[in-house]
């Protein structure tokens, strides 16, 4: 359903513009594309997933011999105001401090773009320092840091546009790059609890079904966190499990400048036909908001993977996105979907080299 924008939050027109330019997916080339793979020597279906992440490809891209060019990951970053309530195990210097790390190629995440051939694009987005033109670094700074939702909105409207306008920028720069196919993650000590703020929102569910752990809380400290959030949307929205506020009045209120931005890269890549990669539990929440401003995006969207975060199999299963990987992770930086592209760079090469039966010689199962 098409989101109806409240009175008070709404996207710039330049933004408006953006969404209603993404077209849906054309069901020819998802026929063509399931003709191919059912050609292939192989039982129907027997690739499994791999088949459904070839399909949804090269329906997307709408290539009928797909391939995947300009491979990369970009990694939103900003803090949150939720943490004065002390909601996360680490304290907010951790993000411009991880931020540093992924300059100098020492985190996960530089690990697994080295081995998979993706360039890492870092961004800057509302950390809350000052970086002082740090080389390699993307300057997109909106603000040091949203303010604590759990006192006030997180953000203000402008801030919330130009956030989404950091997103669209940059999947309009990877288009004109000749990117295909690109990665999101994110950095920024606190979002989880804006990820989860933004999913009981979404999704009507109980903020204490949804709240993890995040970067290492016990029991209690989890507990007081789930409070914290309930608190804060009921403070924003009333009885927020029946009053379904809008996508926008909640990225406004409770979300972060780095999830806003991702929310934006799916709008842009969407437009640009350029497939995305999201990663865990923030990163669903940046795409879910993208997708109920503009359902025709989901197509788009492939799931890395299966966060130990209880929120996000609610938020996967909202948007009827499948995860391609479940291992149990929760670092997030975009390490599950960069693993995911050598699966999906597999699943391309399956549907693009393999002999057919008529070109192999080899017979056909008999119909039943």
């Amino acid at each position: 359903m098409e989101a109806q924008l409240s009175a008070h939050t709404r996207v710039d027109e330049k933004i408006q513009r953006v969404i209603d330019s993404i077209r849906p997916v054309d069901n020819e080339y998802v026929q063509r594309a399931q003709q191919r793979l059912d050609s292939l020597t192989k039982p129907l279906g027997s690739l499994g997933q791999l088949e459904a992440v070839a399909a949804q490809y090269v329906a997307w891209r709408e290539e009928l011999a797909p391939k995947v060019a300009g491979k990369a990951v970009y990694v939103f970053a900003g803090d949150h105001g939720i943490t004065d309530e002390g909601v996360s195990a680490y304290p907010r210097e951790v993000t411009p401090q991880m931020v540093y790390n992924f300059l100098a190629g020492g985190a996960a995440i530089n690990v697994l773009a080295r081995q998979t051939g993706a360039e890492i694009m870092v961004v800057d987005v509302g950390v809350d320092t000052d970086f002082n033109g740090a080389p390699g670094l993307l300057h997109r700074k909106i603000r040091r840091g949203t303010r604590n939702f759990a006192r006030e909105a997180a953000m203000t409207v402008d801030e919330l546009n130009a956030a989404l306008q950091v997103g669209i920028d940059l999947a309009n720069e990877a288009a004109a790059e000749g990117r295909t196919l690109v990665a999101l993650g994110e950095m920024g000590i606190g979002n989880t609890s804006a990820a989860t703020a933004i999913t009981a929102a979404l999704t009507g569910k109980p903020v204490s079904d949804l709240t993890g752990r995040g970067t290492g809380l016990d029991q209690q400290r989890c507990e007081r966190k789930a409070q914290i959030i309930d608190q804060a949307l009921r403070r924003h929205f009333g009885e927020y499990e029946t009053s379904r506020p809008e996508p926008l009045d909640i990225m406004r209120c409770v979300g972060g400048y780095e999830i806003a931005a991702i929310a934006g890269a799916v709008l842009g890549a969407a437009a640009k036909r350029v497939a995305v990669v999201i990663d865990g539990f923030i990163c669903s929440a940046g795409a879910a908001v993208a997708c109920v401003l503009a359902p025709q995006a989901r197509p788009g969207i492939i799931a890395g993977h299966l966060s130990q975060e209880p929120g996000h199999r609610v938020l996967l299963e909202a948007m009827g996105v499948r995860p391609v990987l479940q291992l149990d992770m929760r670092l997030g930086e975009g390490t599950g979907a960069v693993l995911t592209f050598a699966i999906i760079e597999s699943a391309l090469r399956l549907y693009n080299e393999m002999a057919t039966f008529g070109s192999a010689g080899v017979s056909e199962a008999s119909p039943s």
